[in-house]
């Protein structure tokens, strides 16, 4: 009976369906692990079929194909250390949410997953069926516990686990980012490791999945909850820790410890794998965005570049009579400071052509909001076209402020394949200008100096489709705004409490009143990272047709 157990921590960065493609990266890790002379190689939660991957798991063929392939892997990585794995399990006309242990060429053990998150992002009930708790699994000089992912957050898998002889909990994860959730992970797990007085490695998934950023983050606890081994955010990473057998029962040696990034960094790096994975994943190599000369569209450039370089971006300025000198110096300036590629596509005689033919239509009716969104929308027909042409996706610039409260142009500016603010809101985009423009990180692919014009940032906001026309004049100032939609999106506040924390209740009934109409615009828009808890589409499904409005607040 030998002493120490060492174990190869897999953090890495599956593709929903992929399966070949997953199973390579199992099979590198393995050798990884087998080169380090490991007992154990740990890849993450459903990594053999990525996660998440919402209702094509339902299909049948795609389970056996996962299954093909785990068994494959259990063939391919017989002379050496077991893997562990996660994926689909079809069982008895059930299916489970399972983590494999393959050694000597056959599966080992199974472990599925207990507790079946249902909120938010998640839908699992639907997906999967329950199993009964189990135990732990022979390890050969211990037992080792597998809870799945959320099995870990409550107290009873992993107790029955330990109580059953586990001498070590390993926790597979698919756990998406949202804002300061590391702590959150942390507190759950040290509290695992107090409860039951076993050592703990949690392994977090790592990269973008649609809407979904799986930030990494991976850990060791020792007893007491004491960290022992840190791995790094949004990155993929391979360490090996040692388990070592002592008077007091099974301890992680000491490793690296990477240091966690403040929340601004983490968003920002969020949305730069976000848009980088959501990019190779869909098959895309390059990008194109509007750049008008604001925050919006400035920010995204940058993002933009840091995510595939400078090559891969090119920006077009589609002035109209409107576009100030100051927006196009600002945006040539911005263009310039990140090296891409900046185009200028006027749409002074388009818009001419079209509100001629119009004109006979539109005879008697004053100029308004129609006229303006004109402009829009011939903004987006235009990059829609050179997004064919060029085979570019188009990237859409509305932050969580406009999205909210719809202050976009449906078929207009929301036009677009991504939108990597679509979670941020406005006073944050500022504050992620001031921060790129003052950071500069290793993986990021653009310039380390001013990228973002401090000309941009500091000007009032206006979209530009009127004379003299500024934000502030549709909607209250963005501190206000953005105060009132984190309580009633975030928050999920009523009209009261917002008049109670100090807002009109006039401005917070017509915010409230934008938000619910904007619903449809929401369901059309693109997809983009999550930040928050309460990103629009999985985490806050609201109906489009909803005439109920909040009453309370009322003098």
């Amino acid at each position: 009976m030998t002493d120490r157990f060492r174990v190869t921590i897999a953090q890495m960065n599956p593709t929903v369906g992929d399966i070949d493609g997953n199973a390579a990266k199992a099979r590198a890790a393995w050798d990884q692990g087998r080169a380090a002379g490991a007992d154990l190689v740990m890849l993450p939660e459903m990594f053999i079929a990525g996660y998440q991957t919402q209702d094509l798991v339902q299909k049948p063929a795609f389970v056996a194909a996962c299954q093909a392939a785990i068994e494959a892997l259990a063939r391919d990585c017989a002379d050496g250390p077991m893997l562990g794995i996660g994926g689909p399990l079809a069982e008895l006309s059930k299916l489970h949410n399972a983590y494999f242990i393959l050694k000597d060429g056959a599966i080992h053990n199974i472990t599925r997953k207990y507790f079946l998150p249902n909120f938010n992002v998640f839908d699992e009930v639907r997906l999967f069926s329950r199993a009964d708790m189990q135990g732990p699994w022979d390890a050969g000089p211990l037992r080792v516990g597998t809870p799945i992912c959320e099995d870990a957050w409550y107290e009873d898998v992993c107790e029955a686990m330990v109580e059953s002889g586990a001498e070590l909990l390993l926790v597979p994860n698919g756990s998406p980012y949202f804002r300061e959730k590391f702590d959150v992970r942390l507190n759950n797990m040290v509290a695992r490791v107090v409860e039951n007085d076993v050592p703990l490695a949690y392994l977090n998934m790592v990269g973008g999945q649609d809407d979904q950023i799986f930030d990494g983050g991976s850990f060791v606890l020792n007893r007491g909850g004491k960290l022992a081994l840190q791995l790094p955010w949004f990155a993929e990473s391979v360490t090996t820790v040692d388990f070592v057998k002592t008077d007091n029962g099974w301890a992680a040696e000491d490793g690296d410890k990477a240091i966690l990034p403040a929340p601004l960094e983490t968003d920002y790096a969020a949305m730069v794998v976000g848009l980088r994975d959501y990019m190779a994943k869909t098959g895309f190599k390059k990008v194109l965005l509007g750049l008008s000369g604001g925050v919006d569209s400035a920010i995204v450039a940058a993002i933009a570049v840091d995510a595939l370089g400078p090559d891969n971006v090119r920006c077009v300025m589609m002035p109209s009579e409107y576009t100030s000198e100051a927006s196009l110096t600002d945006a040539k300036a911005a263009a310039a400071a990140l090296g891409v590629r900046y185009d200028i596509v006027p749409i002074g005689q388009t818009r001419a052509a079209v509100t001629d033919t119009l004109a006979p239509l539109f005879e008697g009716y004053d100029e308004g909001l129609t006229e303006e969104n004109i402009q829009s929308r011939i903004r987006g027909l235009l990059l829609m076209a050179q997004s064919n042409k060029f085979g570019e996706m188009l990237l859409t610039t509305g932050n969580k402020s406009e999205v909210a409260v719809g202050y976009a142009t449906i078929y207009g500016d929301m036009a677009g394949g991504y939108n990597p603010i679509k979670d941020m809101y406005k006073t944050r985009v500022f504050d992620a200008c001031r921060w790129r423009n003052a950071n500069h990180r290793d993986w990021m692919m653009g310039p380390e100096a001013e990228v973002i014009p401090v000309a941009i940032i500091d000007k009032p906001p206006s979209a530009e489709l009127r004379e003299d026309q500024k934000d502030s004049d549709s909607l209250p100032d963005y501190p206000v705004l953005d105060g009132i939609l984190e309580m009633l999106v975030d928050g999920e506040a009523s009209v009261a409490d917002c008049v109670a924390a100090g807002y009109d209740r006039d401005t917070v009934k017509r915010v409230e009143h934008l938000v619910y109409i904007s619903e449809y615009k929401r369901f059309q828009s693109a997809p983009g990272p999550r930040l928050s808890m309460k990103a629009f589409w999985l985490d806050r499904r609201y109906p489009i047709v909803n005439r109920w409005r909040d009453k309370s607040g009322q003098a």
